[in-house]
């Protein structure tokens, strides 16, 4: 690839109106202002969020503060290529990922350890502002770079989000995971696998992990879940109660939120328990919370993505080489396929865009 400094353009997979296919078009390459720097993507992974995007109405954008037209891609990992005035503390050629989400540093919230709560978040790279899907990248300040030294940056991108987003998960419940006890996932596909892996490695816990998938299910043993399930079965949560001995498990990780896995998960939820719904399918529980929670004492949370923090541990796992990350590589100009095979479901682990 030509060095922008000889280049005035650039490819960039972008939403160019709303409610809308995104097309590959040539940009500009930008230009990092004062505080400022600009990533040579290496790769940006795919997320499901990014198959949304296109279909949102543009009252809703208003609201988010998105901006028409923009990059698709948050989960970006690659080399510091430009630096802007004022900038100091990193070298040109640093190999870094990106944390995804975008935060104030100073709000509630943030102070609190929940900037992913930060009302910063809802406009960020690749959603409402310029994103990794395409050659170069600015970021408007340090705030999001994470230097990594064994990773190959190409690969980093998957855990800022979705790595990211399951160590988010695992920690928020790790603390009922002790020897003794009983962890669940439920969906062993990109961000269930990470968790399989933190739950392993944070915890001392016994992993059961449902599936409708055998393919995934085979997976999630090599990752070392103790026990697979059938998500099909029509006694499952039978099965899981004999499984821990009537006692039910003691954190339910539900990375698909449907209808069904929302029932399964309540029901099988032990005593002091905590239910955390991650999936996007827009379940409902069709029986009385208080009845189904009440006489146990449990707690249900549920969050978008992780924070700062998680992001760092995520990615340090990953430089250390101690998560497995299954990926499947797409040059840029191939975008629009991989966001189709994205679409049906066709990729295995983590699709990554490499330009």
């Amino acid at each position: 690839m030509s060095d922008p400094r000889r280049s005035e353009t650039m490819r960039a997979f972008r939403l160019t109106e709303w409610q809308a296919s995104p097309a590959l078009v040539e940009i500009p390459v930008p230009e990092p202002g004062p505080g400022e720097v600009r990533i040579k993507v290496a790769g940006n992974g795919l997320c499901q969020s990014d198959l949304h995007m296109p279909e949102l109405p543009p009252q809703m954008g208003e609201i988010l503060g998105w901006q028409m037209p923009f990059t698709l891609g948050h989960e970006v990992g690659g080399w510091i290529d430009r630096l802007g005035a004022g900038v100091s503390g990193y070298e040109e050629g640093q190999a870094v990922a990106l944390v995804s989400t975008r935060s104030c540093g100073s709000c509630h919230e943030c102070d609190s350890g929940f900037d992913n709560a930060c009302d910063m978040n809802q406009r960020g790279r690749g959603y409402g502002m310029n994103g990794g899907i395409a050659d170069y990248v600015v970021i408007e300040s340090t705030r999001p770079l994470i230097p990594i030294e064994k990773l190959d940056p190409k690969l980093a991108g998957p855990l800022t989000d979705a790595g990211t987003t399951s160590y988010h998960g695992v920690r928020r419940v790790a603390d009922k995971l002790g020897p003794g006890r009983t962890a669940l996932v439920i969906g062993a596909g990109g961000l269930g696998g990470f968790a399989i892996q933190y739950v392993k490695i944070l915890t001392e816990a016994r992993l059961i992990v449902v599936d409708v998938a055998k393919d995934k299910l085979e997976r999630a043993k090599a990752l070392g879940a103790d026990e697979v399930l059938d998500g099909k079965r029509e006694d499952l949560a039978a099965e899981i109660m004999t499984l821990t001995e009537g006692r039910g498990c003691d954190a339910v990780l539900d990375f698909v939120g449907s209808d069904a896995t929302i029932a399964n998960g309540i029901t099988v939820l032990a005593k002091l328990g905590t239910y955390a719904v991650i999936g996007a399918e827009q379940g409902k529980l069709d029986m009385p919370l208080m009845g189904a929670l009440g006489g146990k004492n449990a707690s249900i949370i549920s969050f978008v993505g992780g924070t700062d923090a998680d992001t760092r541990a995520a990615v340090s796992l990953g430089d250390q080489g101690l998560l497995r990350n299954d990926v499947e590589l797409f040059d840029l100009d191939d975008a629009p396929t991989a966001f189709d095979r994205l679409s049906k479901g066709q990729i295995a682990g983590r699709g990554i865009i490499v330009p």
